[in-house]
């Protein structure tokens, strides 16, 4: 008996090792939607997406807030699609809700291109539309058919944000947090940082580091660049306090501290620090209550002074 039921048991697990594993789906670096590519698709190093670059077979990924939704549906709905034809709208189910998908092809000048276009939002609490645009060349539609499309796309599912996978993606390294907690990874390069339990920056102290273009040569225009920067932020009642040229890292730099209000009329402090570096700058701005100041800035210039460029 013993013997039949370890001959039993042995059976079931070959039957086990030989059955595929399932298909898991795969996530861009950075992003949240992943799903589960076809064929010779790979993540992409030049977009986000995949491609198969031997076929010129892409699939492009968009990550958008979910404000975007209303302006995409409508373009979708469009009586014209700039050049695509044959094409139809339909509901369409994947794994982790419902969409749009529109199809067609389209005349480009190498021949003809099948186009899948998926839009879909995902729950409330993710902020995230989906926009998934899939380019397959006629020549490549034996191995991209429209049913292998669809498989791959009913596979979209949504993840959380993968913060630490886009840090990896900026031109710069924090090393220093200072006891803030990362909040959020902007979409034009830059991050975040804020103190308190809530992401609500009316409430709480915060940071912004962020990288940008087009720096003046000359010393005083860099000063009035940086008074320039810091009167177009939103801040109601902004006093400048003191402005000086300094060196930040080796690199010429630009240190202004100034008073504000909040929201409801608080009284807050600022202090805004630009590095500039060759023909770029990198901004840090810190912002908090007057009340905690002096422990707030040696904060923010230890997260200031633990940058460094990739």
């Amino acid at each position: 008996m013993l013997r039949r039921l370890i001959i039993a048991l042995l059976a079931i697990c070959a039957v086990a090792m030989m059955r595929p594993a399932a298909a898991e789906p795969v996530f861009p670096p950075g992003l949240r939607i992943g799903l589960e590519p076809p064929g010779d698709l790979k993540p992409s190093t030049h977009f986000s997406g995949f491609e198969d670059v031997g076929r010129k077979v892409a699939i492009t990924i968009l990550d958008l807030p979910a404000a975007a939704y209303g302006g995409l549906e409508q373009a979708a709905n469009a009586e014209n699609q700039h050049g695509l034809v044959d094409f139809k709208r339909e509901d369409f189910s994947f794994r982790s809700g419902k969409g749009l998908l529109v199809t067609g092809r389209i005349q480009v000048k190498d021949g003809v291109l099948h186009k899948w276009i998926l839009l879909a939002s995902a729950p409330a609490e993710q902020d995230l539309t989906v926009l998934l645009n899939v380019e397959v060349p006629e020549s490549a539609l034996a191995i991209y058919p429209d049913a292998v499309i669809r498989k791959a796309l009913a596979s979209v599912t949504f993840r959380p944000m993968p913060i630490q996978e886009q840090l990896g993606m900026l031109p710069f390294k924090l090393g220093d947090l200072a006891g803030f907690r990362m909040m959020k990874v902007l979409p034009a390069g830059g991050v975040i940082l804020t103190d308190g339990p809530s992401d609500d920056l009316n409430k709480q102290p915060y940071v912004i580091v962020s990288i940008g273009r087009g720096v003046p040569e000359r010393p005083d225009d860099r000063a009035r660049f940086a008074r320039d920067m810091l009167s177009a932020s939103p801040l109601r009642d902004l006093t400048l306090q003191s402005a000086d040229a300094m060196r930040i890292g080796g690199s010429p730099s630009f240190e202004i501290r100034a008073q504000a209000s909040g929201a409801n009329g608080e009284p807050l402090m600022v202090a805004q620090w630009l590095r500039f570096i060759g023909g770029n700058y990198l901004r840090v701005i810190g912002i908090g209550p007057r009340a905690d100041w002096d422990a707030l800035f040696t904060r923010f210039r230890a997260v200031r002074d633990g940058i460094d460029m990739r």
